[in-house]
């Protein structure tokens, strides 16, 4: 969890309950902001309810800022956290299958569990389309893992890329929210169901 595991000592149990209480908060943001509804969900789609978008842009923004402040702070140091390796190949094909789930079924794995929690049918249908997914994806495609594994890159991140600071990054990342909420509430307003 973050790098609290650096300086704390945690048991499994302890581990476990935390991740357990976490989970509910977000389960219950995610309800309380209504992405437990999957006509909510797919407004983005159809460019009339922009929240989710929103949401996920200033969540990124929000964890960006809380690292590079916790970093320079010196309580954090960035190389120690763990980047799962680039693999564009596999970006491309797990976006347009997420995308399409997402799409076809009105939910994300996260928000269809918190509609699972709320009674939704159609949740419970989404989280069993994810299980049988995740198993016929593990009995028919495991050579896909050694091709995955080949096509990775570490440590692909702007910075590193480019040389140019993650500080940098996290002002043009802070005034393009600022541009993209406005962009997309013009947009909600001329797709608007009135």
């Amino acid at each position: 969890m973050f790098p609290l595991y650096m300086s704390l000592d945690y048991s499994q149990a302890v581990s476990l309950g935390l991740a357990l209480v976490l989970g509910v908060f977000f389960g219950f943001c995610l309800e309380k902001a209504g992405f437990g509804s999957s006509r909510k969900l797919v407004g983005v789609f159809y460019l009339y309810d922009m929240a989710v978008v929103k949401v996920m842009f200033t969540a990124i923004v929000t964890a960006m800022a809380g690292l590079f402040l916790v970093s320079l702070t010196g309580n954090l140091n960035l190389a120690d956290l763990y980047i799962e390796p680039t693999n564009y190949p596999a970006a491309i094909i797990g976006g347009l299958v997420f995308g399409a789930g997402f799409v076809i079924g009105g939910y994300c794995p996260g928000t269809s569990v918190a509609a699972v929690a709320t009674g939704k049918t159609d949740g419970l249908a989404f989280v069993a389309g994810i299980f049988a997914g995740s198993y016929a994806y593990a009995e028919f495609l495991s050579g896909f893992d050694d091709w995955l594994a080949q096509s990775a890159h570490p440590d692909q991140t702007l910075p590193v890329l480019t040389g140019v600071s993650m500080g940098w990054y996290l002002l043009l990342f802070i005034a393009f929210l600022g541009l993209a909420a406005w962009g997309m509430g013009a947009v909600e307003r001329r797709f608007s169901r009135t």
